[in-house]
């Protein structure tokens, strides 16, 4: 009978199909090749810096960073499909996954996964920050009243946002639209 090799959590974590980082209060700690590579830095460029260098801006760095801690403090989790910012300045989708290692402290400790989804659901037109938020919550299928909720804005402020995302996208229908965002 064999013995089972000691199991190697850095080489776990460095090789990882998925990039991951470790952060505390938003600040990377420690990121895997993969997480590097789909961001485009460096092999351990990204130790120390803020979540914010992922971001297309600091409003949606700060935003996002809003409307994680109620969910976190809910859920111990969060997860949400998004717009990122590779280091070249390129715009693409990115499923998001973290969870804090202290439910206490939402944003304190966590580790945090990052998928590219872009060959899924290309970045094809030119959106404002604001219309990004908007499409992400559209594409999880929320409704314009959930939307003006997470976001703070009136419900009225989310159908103009709406409206001018179905026209960017040639969309005459909700669904339409969601199919287009999607890059169906």
């Amino acid at each position: 009978m064999t013995a089972n090799p000691a199991i190697d959590f850095e080489t776990i974590f460095r090789y990882a199909p998925v990039g991951m980082c470790i952060s505390v209060d938003r600040v990377i700690q420690s990121s895997n090749d993969t997480l590097e590579d789909m961001f485009g830095y460096a092999r351990g460029e990204l130790a120390g810096k803020s979540f914010q260098v992922l971001y297309p801006t600091m409003d949606e760095f700060l935003r996002t960073g809003d409307r994680i801690v109620p969910i976190m403090n809910a859920k111990g989790r969060y997860s949400d499909e998004r717009i990122m910012r590779r280091a070249n300045g390129e715009l693409f989708w990115c499923h998001v996954s973290g969870r804090a290692l202290d439910p206490r402290q939402p944003l304190g400790a966590g580790v945090w996964t990052f998928e590219d989804v872009s060959e899924k659901r290309p970045v094809s037109k030119e959106l404002t920050p604001r219309e990004r938020e908007i499409a992400a919550f559209i594409v999880e299928g929320k409704t314009s009243k959930i939307i003006a909720k997470e976001t703070g804005l009136s419900p009225r402020t989310v159908e103009m946002h709406r409206a001018k995302l179905m026209r960017k996208f040639s969309a005459s229908t909700s669904s339409e639209l969601v199919h287009k965002l999607m890059g169906a």
